[in-house]
């Protein structure tokens, strides 16, 4: 069922379909609609079922923009042919290269860094070097990480691969599989949970479930380490939430507009700041709580690389057994 942000002098409509949840993403449609006067009509659900919808519905689909998390749904939505190249030179100009589709069919909104969480009473931080490392004999039985399921450990992995080769990919991945404490964990919060726990010394998780989790239990003994930052090493794996003008959209100028808008530095703070992300707009500056946690090197890799290369990546995960 479509929900409605809107005013009274609403002139204009766009529907958007959203894999963010509503409390996020609500307080921009509204800032949105009360800004230039139009309609935002949206759904909300998981993004699989967002794309099989898109899918279907084909040239009938109501929705105008799709919005959902990691680059590589967005590389699956526009390879199943459901986005639109966009022109425009506020977006080239707000979004830099690495973090769009360089056939511009999707923008990134919000950046994510997937980067070590250690434990402070287990692990010096000297200690720590890079992702490579994590497979390192020193760490055996030390390290937890989350299931191989999850889409942001497939687009780690598919970067990886995209950076250092197959071969080399697998056998760091296979050293941390050799390295891993227990079995794999459901989710990022559950990883950092046994870490805080003893259960294993290290993870790797995005930044802003760390953040979340140190708002809720801020005594935890958790920090952060940002990997791959030395000279010769190319540094934190990033991934977005981003958006893309459907193939199909009946409100394409509109939903232009928005995307624009959603690159803004109004937009940019209040989505960022309310997800502890950081801004993808460069010229916007990071939450304070967020900046706390430091600054890092980002890898240049373009985040496109986390789709093309995902089947690949989820193959070798299963090749050297990580679940």
């Amino acid at each position: 069922m479509l929900s409605v942000a809107m005013t009274a002098f609403a002139t204009s409509e766009i529907v958007v379909y959203s894999a963010r949840n509503e409390q996020l993403i609500k307080p921009l449609f509204d800032a949105y609609t009360k800004e230039t006067g139009t309609t935002i009509k949206f759904l909300t659900d998981k993004e699989g079922p967002l794309l099989q919808k898109l899918k279907a519905e084909g040239a009938n689909t109501p929705a105008d923009i799709l919005i959902t998390v990691d680059a590589g749904n967005l590389w699956q939505a526009s390879n199943l042919g459901l986005l639109q190249p966009v022109k425009s030179k506020t977006l080239l100009d707000n979004v830099p290269a690495h973090l769009r589709d360089p056939a511009n069919q999707w923008f990134g909104l919000s950046v994510r860094a997937r980067t070590i969480i250690y434990n402070k009473d287990k692990v010096k931080p000297a200690a720590l070097s890079t992702y490579e490392d994590l497979g390192n004999p020193k760490w055996k039985d030390r390290l937890c990480l989350r299931t191989s399921k999850a889409v942001y450990n497939q687009s780690l992995v598919a970067m990886m691969i995209n950076e250092y080769g197959e071969p080399k990919t697998e056998k760091i991945v296979k050293s941390w599989v050799a390295n891993l404490a227990t079995s794999p964990l459901s989710n990022d919060t559950r990883a950092m949970e046994a870490v805080a726990a003893g259960q294993c010394d290290m993870t790797v998780v995005n930044t802003y479930y760390y953040g979340a989790l140190m708002k809720k239990k801020p005594k935890l003994p958790l920090a952060i380490f940002w990997p791959n930052q030395n000279t010769k090493d190319s540094g934190v794996h990033v991934n977005i939430s981003g958006a893309g003008v459907t193939r199909h959209a009946k409100h394409r100028a509109d939903a232009v507009k928005f995307l624009e808008w959603m690159s803004s530095e109004k937009a940019q703070n209040l989505l960022a700041d309310a997800n502890m992300e950081y801004p993808v707009n460069p010229k916007v500056k990071t939450d304070a709580e967020v900046a706390a946690w430091g600054e890092f090197k980002q890898n240049p890799i373009n985040v496109v690389k986390a789709g093309e290369l995902q089947a690949t990546a989820v193959k070798l995960m299963d090749r050297v057994r990580y679940k």
